[in-house]
């Protein structure tokens, strides 16, 4: 299985507690056809030369159905899982010149677009907060949520994002088929009505992937958390980004997997000992 064991801190209405749980790992593959570089597409690990055959084919890079690709592997991350290949095609089967500015990414989520490679130095700049969240809100800000999800509750279908006040104040609340887009829309929202400043909270819907964290990074949101579990790059982008990232928030429940120290532990100190 692609998962990997982390760390966290789980509230459950009362205290706060050790846990560890499965995470889904999410590794950036960079694809680059006869070494010139084509996407970066943010994937499961595994079944890399599938992806990139689906992936040429659907974007009408390769129309021949029978062609076999020459795949290189040219490097793996320190967990030994393929984060770079290059594929040699003769030039008389390409059908269409990318030449290297391929705008849309094949990836766990959108929010990427436009890249070829992964900025090395993304990860510099970190969200500045002073501010110590109460985790007590967290719950009351999803309730905020899901009581505003009006065309969910009517067609289904639909993600949703919220920007709140460091005081669980609600700021905007925006629904989207896709939950980076909804992201992108409160964000959007934030900076048209000068609000941004005041905005110290993400909520989301499903789950969180590293694109999602690098739209909270970017907006210097130093609290992200989602309905669903994140996955190992979100975690990690999310630790280096100086930003708490929560997962599982539902139930008057969450599970915290970054920077717990910028959150308030409501009923005193973390109990010791995994759940």
């Amino acid at each position: 299985m692609e998962v990997e064991l982390y760390n966290g801190i789980i509230y459950n209405g009362k205290n706060f507690s050790e846990t560890e749980d499965y995470i889904s790992i999410e590794v950036a593959l960079s694809i680059s056809v006869n070494k010139v570089p084509f996407t970066v597409t943010m994937q499961t690990p595994g079944n890399e030369i599938d992806l990139a055959r689906g992936l040429l084919f659907t974007e009408g890079i390769i129309t021949d159905k029978e062609i076999a690709l020459d795949v290189e592997v040219v490097s793996k991350n320190s967990e030994g899982h393929i984060d770079s290949i290059n594929i040699q095609i003769p030039k008389e089967f390409i059908a269409k010149d990318f030449a290297g500015t391929r705008n849309v990414i094949s990836a766990s989520s959108c929010g990427v677009c436009g890249k070829t490679s992964l900025d090395g130095d993304t990860h510099c700049a970190r969200v500045v907060n002073t501010n110590k969240l109460n985790g007590a809100l967290v719950p009351k800000m999803f309730e905020k949520i899901s009581e505003g999800q009006l065309n969910f509750k009517k067609a289904g279908g639909t993600h949703a994002a919220g920007g709140f006040t460091i005081d669980g104040e609600m700021l905007t609340l925006q629904e989207d088929i896709g939950r980076h887009n909804a992201v992108d829309k409160v964000i959007g929202y934030l900076l048209n009505h000068k609000l941004l400043e005041k905005a110290k909270f993400i909520t989301v819907s499903g789950r969180i992937s590293y694109e999602i964290v690098e739209k909270a990074r970017s907006a210097n949101i130093p609290f992200l958390a989602a309905v669903s579990a994140p996955s190992t790059l979100a975690i990690d982008n999310a630790q280096k980004s100086g930003i708490t990232l929560m997962g599982f928030c539902r139930n008057n429940k969450f599970t915290i997997y970054s920077n717990p120290d910028q959150i308030n532990l409501v009923n005193g100190e973390l109990v010791t000992g995994k759940k």
